[in-house]
């Protein structure tokens, strides 16, 4: 990926960047979630004035900027999997306060031919009229430490002493994803047993996934976030396939939103459960959405759920006009 120059927009809390997509950007994959994420901790970090690379503990223990809930909505231009090799893009990033412990990272990525004013971003535009071209990400981060130090199980919420956010701007209650993640947590799903509008689409699917070591560890040793997109995404293809969907189709799913609820990590060795129930919307045929759990396989302990929106007829079409 090739990055001009970051700039902090007027309000402090506010990064804007013109980003061209290069091969370590864009795939079928996870690989845009992880670069989005990444865009949260540098707005973090410029705007809290902290090392989020290297914060410490007031005890002198490190410190991690975890991803708690991670929420994209795809446009008719830019959606999760739809980037290729030299689009162009505007990246506007805004961090708000969210307790002295969190902090709520919003993005837009646009086109970077649609002109769109180079300003901070308003919550406004991503929750009640977000333009049909962009795509927008919803980050929820918590600070985080290892109670043991050998161990990836008891992680304790506690923020560096330097974490400065009493100067950033603040959410609207009603913009705040608090309450939807904490259903979701206690529900191990983001929707109710009988969702509104939808309507079950087959059994549930059940498979097991291993940790694989050489790929979902990051380098403080803790399960990547990005890596439970593609855990999830493993299982979802599980069930493409049982339904006599080509592999291509799945690469060229057209995501039309998806959300992400972090609640555990886990240690080398781990094995997860993760169950998948699908969905139709009544009112929208061509969505289909993807309900999913993950727990670890030895204790039942929830780790991760997701929801996914996805756009049947045209992953369908792309698949066959290729």
């Amino acid at each position: 990926m090739t990055t001009r120059p970051v700039r902090v927009v007027d309000d402090g809390s506010s990064l804007s960047r013109h980003v061209v997509v290069a091969p370590g950007m864009c795939s079928g994959g996870s690989l845009i979630f992880g670069r989005i994420g990444d865009w949260t901790w540098e707005a973090v970090a410029a705007a809290c004035h902290t090392n989020v690379h290297a914060a410490r503990t007031s005890e002198g223990q490190p410190a991690y900027l975890s991803f708690y809930y991670f929420h994209v909505r795809g446009g008719d231009v830019v959606h999760p999997h739809g980037l290729t090799f030299g689009d162009e893009l505007q990246v506007t990033s805004r961090v708000f306060q969210f307790g002295s412990q969190s902090a709520i990272t919003l993005h837009r990525l646009a086109p970077a031919g649609l002109g769109l004013a180079d300003a901070p971003l308003d919550p406004a535009e991503l929750y009640e009229r977000p333009h049909p071209d962009c795509l927008y990400a919803e980050n929820f981060n918590r600070w985080i430490a290892r109670s043991r130090p050998s161990s990836n199980r008891q992680l304790s919420q506690v923020a560096p002493a330097d974490f400065s956010y009493s100067g950033l701007p603040r959410l609207r209650n009603s913009h705040s994803p608090r309450t939807l993640v904490g259903r979701a947590r206690e529900a191990g799903s983001f929707y109710s047993a009988e969702p509104p509008g939808l309507v079950a689409a087959g059994p549930v699917h059940t498979s097991e996934y291993a940790l694989d070591v050489a790929r979902d560890l990051n380098g403080a040793g803790l399960v990547y976030f990005a890596s439970y997109f593609s855990i999830f995404d493993t299982a979802l293809l599980g069930v493409w396939r049982s339904l006599g969907r080509g592999d291509e189709e799945f690469l060229r799913r057209k995501v039309v939103d998806q959300k992400v609820g972090y609640f555990g990590n886990a240690d080398p060795g781990a094995v997860f459960t993760i169950t998948v129930r699908r969905w139709h919307s009544s009112a929208h045929p061509r969505i289909e959405i993807a309900d999913m759990a993950m727990r670890d396989s030895g204790t039942g302990r929830l780790l991760a759920v997701a929801g996914v929106e996805i756009d049947i007829d045209a992953s369908c079409a792309d698949a066959s006009s290729s």
